[in-house]
């Protein structure tokens, strides 16, 4: 059985949210404060989280950001506020999804198991002969080989690290000073201007217009994003 972090302040809906999902075979634990609900989802070992935005304690952008720091899985952003600049700021911290209020209990439960399936397939793909498949790229880890449309394309050590990097870190807004301490660590005499070198390589080997891509997406002001 899936087990659901669901932070909402508001009991009333926090009770309703959790029968519905639990009438589709979910378990589902309530916290109503953003810090109770941060703790619970570092140390908890949840496959999704719902979160709402306007919590006392912690707001839902904090969370959002502490939690995808250590954890890559789904997390829902629940908000009354229907501004696009919440729910690109939202996004942009590495939420997979964002609903408005009011909304139907059957649209959660639908978005839930959506966004459950879309990571189990992205779990069996990165698993399976240790080769991940994502956008018509092959990436084989153990044979550091890299297949695009079937023909094999060469990358430099750094290269296929960072494509590897970003491909296991899907939808989730890097910095530049995350990806350089990831790929680069103490090793180089660079600075983080590298990143942007490499990035700029990598859109030129999988995107097909490397100068409006799709895959590997600037977020302005925050970092770039792996969309799958």
């Amino acid at each position: 059985m899936k087990e659901i972090l669901l932070i909402e302040d508001d009991i009333s809906i926090a009770e309703l949210q959790r029968d519905y999902l639990e009438i589709n075979d979910f378990r589902v634990h309530i916290q109503h404060t953003g810090d109770g609900g941060l703790q619970h989802a570092l140390k908890g070992n949840y496959d999704l989280i719902i979160l709402d935005i306007m919590l006392p304690g912690l707001n839902g952008f904090e969370i959002c950001k502490q939690i995808r720091a250590v954890k890559n899985i789904p997390i829902l952003l629940v908000s009354a506020k229907k501004e696009d600049i919440d729910k690109i700021r939202g996004l942009g911290l590495g939420a997979d999804d964002y609903i408005t209020k009011p909304f139907s209990p059957s649209e959660l439960v639908a978005r839930v198991k959506a966004h459950l399936a879309r990571y189990e397939r992205l779990a069996g793909s990165q698993t399976k002969r240790n080769t991940i498949f994502v956008h018509g790229i092959s990436i084989d880890k153990s044979a550091r080989k890299v297949h695009i449309s079937g023909e094999e394309v060469p990358f430099t050590t750094k290269e296929f690290d960072l494509l590897v990097f970003f491909v296991m870190h899907p939808n989730q807004v890097l910095n530049k000073e995350q990806l350089y301490e990831s790929i680069w660590g103490m090793e180089s005499a660079a600075d983080v201007a590298t990143v942007t070198v490499h990035i700029r390589k990598l859109r030129e080997k999988i995107e097909r217009d490397p100068a409006h891509p799709k895959f590997l997406e600037t977020v302005w002001g925050a970092g770039y994003r792996f969309n799958v």
